[in-house]
């Protein structure tokens, strides 16, 4: 159980609801962090709006979003994340084994080169953005465009905000949203 009330649909400003259900619903099994993060309504209209554009827009393959975000978790030890996000790339196409062991990306036997690509930079990004090295991002840049680069750098720093928020609250900290998360693969 969260360390704050939920704050169901009803209870936030009209502006704000369509965001939070459409979140809530279509986005995967975040209800429970929708709900605590409707105590600021303007986070649930700008944080997870722009979550649901980025998804609408597909500028980049969901599976390196995917990727990014349960790389950031897994560093930050961010378990509601990588409960969450986990299936959500089982649906990418990694195998539950393949998941666990993706912090060890070098060898990984489900990774192509695009994919090793994508969590090393999350890992740079996570542990030490300012060493991001020039050759680095000259490796970026030969698979993604500037838009791609910024979403990937965009969704991976937020990842880490997103890890933070959920740990600090203790969302989702219960059996009944661990549960959630595994059936509800999402999108």
């Amino acid at each position: 159980m969260a360390r704050v009330s939920d704050v169901p649909p009803e209870a936030v400003p009209p502006d704000v609801r369509g965001t939070y259900v459409t979140f809530s619903t279509a986005y995967g099994a975040f209800r429970d962090q929708v709900g605590v993060m409707a105590h600021v309504p303007p986070a649930v209209k700008g944080l997870m709006g722009m979550l649901l554009d980025l998804r609408e827009r597909q500028n980049v393959p969901f599976r390196y979003i995917e990727l990014a975000i349960v790389v950031v978790a897994k560093l930050n030890e961010c378990h509601y994340c990588v409960d969450h996000h986990k299936p959500l790339l089982m649906v990418e196409g990694l195998s539950e084994a393949g998941v666990a062991r993706l912090l060890e990306f070098a060898d990984h036997p489900e990774l192509d080169e695009v994919d090793k690509l994508v969590v090393e930079y999350a890992i740079v990004v996570t542990q030490s953005p300012q060493r991001v090295s020039d050759r680095l991002f000259s490796r970026l840049r030969e698979h993604f465009t500037e838009s791609q680069v910024v979403e990937i750098t965009l969704r991976t720093a937020l990842c880490g905000f997103f890890n933070r928020f959920n740990d600090a609250l203790q969302i989702g900290a219960d059996a009944e949203s661990l549960a959630h998360a595994q059936r509800s693969p999402g999108p």
